[in-house]
């Protein structure tokens, strides 16, 4: 899989609020194209890549991998917003290894999960990403990649 298309100030800008905020509701689309979300702990690589557990028989992994296709929203404290499009899919070796570290720096509390063979990690490359800050009138919205989505 190839790089998300986040660099400068988009990468910055999504790797920190990611991990100020480190939750979010992923939305996948199910068997019949409709549309299923689930809120996730959400962790980031210094890459931009989106990671997150998932249990082997979740509806998410089995619809991942029918269509990697993802949206993810990432609230915020006061007001800010992060909305995200991407490709999903299941990194195996060194790539594995990285978004793997990145969730146990995250949540070292989930750490033992990665280890279970029943847990897959998922990773999320961003092609669309708009930010959002609500606090101000007029609110500041902008793409940071992918252009108007």
């Amino acid at each position: 899989m190839t790089s998300s298309g986040l660099s400068g100030a988009a990468l910055e800008r999504v790797v920190e609020h990611v991990r100020a905020v480190g939750d979010g509701v992923v939305s996948t689309l199910g068997p019949d194209g409709g549309p299923q979300a689930a809120y996730l702990t959400l962790a980031v690589t210094a890459r931009g890549e989106l990671v997150f557990d998932a249990r082997e028989g979740s509806r998410k992994v089995a619809n991942l991998r029918r269509d990697p296709r993802v949206a993810v929203v990432v609230g915020g404290p006061g007001g800010t917003t992060l909305q995200l499009q991407g490709v999903a899919d299941e990194p195996s070796g060194a790539a594995r290894v990285r978004c793997a570290a990145a969730y146990r720096a995250a949540f070292p509390q989930f750490a033992a999960s990665l280890d279970d063979p029943g847990i897959v990690v998922v990773r999320v490359v961003v092609r669309w990403a708009r930010w959002g800050d609500y606090r101000t009138s007029p609110p500041v919205v902008e793409d940071l990649v992918g252009g108007a989505g």
